[in-house]
């Protein structure tokens, strides 16, 4: 049913004031005298009844005026919000969205009865449940109460309102100005529907699209490359901005873990410390709310089958109260959000047991599985390590949601575990599904676009030495990487196994090495291509079938290409995680009890250099011509971003003249920032030692041995920062016009 525009902006500042009352109530329980949360939490429910009798909705007023009663009360220092109390504000908070909800489907306040939950809600302010508060507590909540009914006159701003605390010790004149600055936040915010941000969000992947194209077919022509290079920019911004539009923090669905935490523990008879970071960690609204249930999920599993119960807990020696955390942070293109308790931990070979108690697998597959592997059963469906069945698992239809729900949106799921000490589940979310930066590779002389997120390295097998570097073993192809072997799928006889095809020995062999879901390998594939920002389309039923693409979309050069899915290739080609992924673990730990860190080995003009490997993102091979300048400074336009690129050893500058020719930027992580660092070649990965101070070497932020050799690591902190953003715009519009000399 069709809302009016009064009802529908009703119903959205209705549920905001819901999720701020949610938020406050379970940090109430700590601090019940805290006059800034009873403020809040009055607000709330005091404008969803007063508006409520202007639009008709008569069940939703009655509950909501027993529940003010109940809230005068305590603003009054009448009672004291104990847990019964706030259990019942709970309760009345659930009651308001189950009628807003009903509002909102069905036009109407639905049929139910509120009259055990308004008994509930008047009991609670019987006389036995009454306290005095301090005289001054009092007072606190007094003044607090006055800004709240000062803003109450700004209805169209009580949204906003109920997010600002009152100082410790308000005044009038504070009380005004807190009055002045929510009037004007709200008058520089317009709420616009999804819908409209998702229509502008495809007008911008088609723009991207053209934009691709426009720079391919200008690059021959001088007269035109100013130009695109400007509509570059121009694209690269607008895509940044419409997706800002898009970006919401994670906080909005951290928020509702709180109460969530707060109810399971009390039922299972857990003592649990929730900490969250990161809520400011910023994703798109239609991932965000995808991973809800996954992340809901998560926590309830840490929970139930995570933290013990305080009696275990102190006999094993720890601390009765467990420790969950929620953690959000940006990497890259992505966005991590991890789940970690200091609980038992997963028993493997209980995984083991029940696995093959259930039937998911034989006892012989079971017997030959490593720790990492048998870990990953606990996503099979139907799998649960729970005795019995209750209300909150047993029934094996938890993390195989938690792992579905996060890969159907592009997403990773990985899991670590240590018995006794805890587990922390890890899901890897795509900033954006719309735009994304991947690396075009060529087979059977069609083109595909293979996603950089899956990417580690990418490796050069000329036909003279693919005799000697693949090995096969019982008609399996094996590439030996570093000391370990790495299992390969060549792209071509994946898709037509039937058909003849040149041998290894025969042509250039481009191996890509990709990760997908803990599994390792390299696809070989015939040629490569410039990486692209690509534009995600969708799937026909009849190739969504086929279970090895992702979707499809169109290239620079017109070209419809298909985008490969490393999980669905190598769940295909039978590649499965091998026991040398735990050695390579074990020797990882071992490396770090030694102070051994690794390092990417480049070449700079003529001398070697270090990067910690740590720090690298990616390696990009570029024309020259895609270094731009700010003044005197390089800079690389990056997936949208402007990157700083060093070039202390003088490789822009001994390509000057040559815009063709092909250069190698590094790209590195520096704190919260991105740097790039021009290189002539990639020589190796290498391990080090201790790392010595550098004394006066330039650019360096050290010298360790690597190969037997004295080399030198680059100081990515060196980097100068772009100009501000004050004085970097006029710069830029000069270049693009053509009017700023370019140093080079």
């Amino acid at each position: 049913m069709a809302l009016d525009e009064l009802t529908r902006e009703f119903l959205i500042e209705s549920q905001e004031g819901l999720d701020r009352m949610e938020r406050c109530l379970t940090e109430l329980e700590a601090r019940p005298e805290d006059a800034a949360l009873i403020g809040d939490i009055f607000r709330s429910v005091h404008t969803i009844k007063g508006t409520t009798g202007f639009l008709g909705f008569k069940r939703l007023e009655k509950l909501a005026h027993s529940g003010e009663n109940l809230l005068g009360l305590v603003r009054e220092g009448k009672l004291i919000a104990d847990r019964p109390t706030t259990t019942g504000l709970l309760q009345l908070l659930d009651g308001l969205r189950s009628i807003l909800k009903s509002i909102e489907c069905e036009g109407s306040e639905g049929d139910g009865e509120d009259t055990a939950l308004i008994a509930r809600l008047e009991e609670l302010q019987a006389p036995a449940h009454t306290h005095a508060k301090p005289a001054h507590a009092k007072a606190g909540v007094h003044a607090a109460v006055a800004v709240a009914d000062q803003s109450q006159e700004l209805h169209a701003v009580a949204g906003q309102a109920a997010q600002d605390k009152p100082p410790a010790e308000p005044d009038p004149e504070a009380g005004k100005a807190r009055v002045q600055a929510v009037g004007s936040a709200a008058e520089s915010t317009l709420r616009v529907d999804v819908t409209l941000l998702n229509r502008m969000m495809n007008l911008v992947g088609e723009l991207v699209l053209t934009r691709n194209q426009v720079l391919q077919a200008t690059a021959s022509d001088p007269n035109l490359t100013l130009l695109s290079r400007r509509l570059d920019m121009v694209t690269a911004d607008l895509r940044e901005s419409v997706m800002k539009a898009r970006m919401q923090p994670v906080s909005n669905i951290f928020s509702k873990m709180p109460r969530i935490v707060r109810d399971l523990s009390q039922s299972l008879g857990r003592k649990v410390r929730l900490q969250m970071e990161g809520q400011d960690t910023e994703l798109d609204k239609s991932l965000l709310e995808a991973i809800k249930d996954p992340l809901t999920h998560a926590v309830r599993n840490s929970l139930d089958h995570g933290i013990e119960p305080p009696d275990v807990r102190q006999a094993a020696g720890k601390d009765p109260e467990g420790t969950l955390k929620l953690r959000a942070v940006q990497e890259g293109s992505h966005v991590v959000v991890e789940v970690s308790d200091d609980g038992a931990g997963i028993g493997v070979e209980r995984v083991r047991q029940k696995a093959v108690e259930r039937g998911l697998i034989t006892a012989e597959r079971a017997s030959q599985l490593v720790e990492r592997e048998l870990l990953q059963l606990i996503f099979l469906p139907g799998f649960s390590t729970a005795a019995a069945v209750t209300n909150v698992s047993g029934r094996g239809v938890g993390m195989d949601v938690v792992r579905t729900n996060v890969e159907k949106i592009g997403g990773k799921v990985e899991i670590e575990s240590r018995p006794g000490q805890g587990t922390t589940l890890r899901m890897r979310i795509p900033l954006t599904l719309a735009i994304i930066p991947a690396l075009i590779v060529r087979s059977l002389e069609q083109s595909f676009a293979l996603p950089q997120g899956a990417l580690s390295e990418l490796v050069h097998v000329p036909p003279e030495k693919a005799s000697t570097a693949i090995e096969w073993l019982e008609g399996a192809p094996l590439y030996r990487l570093r000391g370990k072997l790495l299992p390969l799928v060549f792209l071509d006889r994946l898709l037509m196994p039937a058909s003849e095809h040149k041998g290894s020995t025969e042509r250039d062999n481009f191996i890509a090495v990709l990760n997908a879901d803990g599994r390792q390998f390299g696809l070989v594939v015939d040629g490569l291509a410039d990486p692209e920002e690509i534009v995600v389309k969708p799937l026909s039923a009849v190739l969504k079938n086929i279970g090895l693409y992702s979707g499809a979309t169109v290239l620079g050069n017109a070209d419809l290409a298909l985008i490969l899915d490393p999980g669905s290739i190598a769940l295909r080609a039978g590649v499965t995680m091998s026991s040398n992924e735990e050695a390579g673990r074990g020797a990882q730990e071992e490396a770090e009890a030694g102070n051994n860190q690794e390092y990417l080995l480049v070449e700079v003009a003529d001398r070697r250099a270090a990067v910690p490997l740590a720090d690298v993102l990616r390696i990009e091979q570029l024309k020259v011509s895609r270094i731009e300048y700010i003044g005197y400074r390089p800079v690389l336009n990056f997936e949208g971003q402007l990157l700083p690129v060093e070039d202390s050893g003088g490789v822009l500058a001994g390509m000057a003249g040559n815009p063709e020719a092909q250069i190698v930027v590094v790209v590195c992580r520096e704190g919260s920032r991105q740097v790039g660092i021009a290189v002539s070649h990639v020589l190796d990965v290498a391990s080090g030692g201790d790392l010595f101070e550098a004394g006066t070497t330039a650019r360096a932020g050290g010298v360790t041995l690597l190969k037997n050799r004295v080399t030198g690591v680059v100081d990515l902190g060196g980097v100068p920062a772009l100009p501000v953003a004050e004085s970097a715009p006029a710069e830029w519009d000069q270049y693009a016009n053509g009017t700023a000399e370019a140093v080079r």
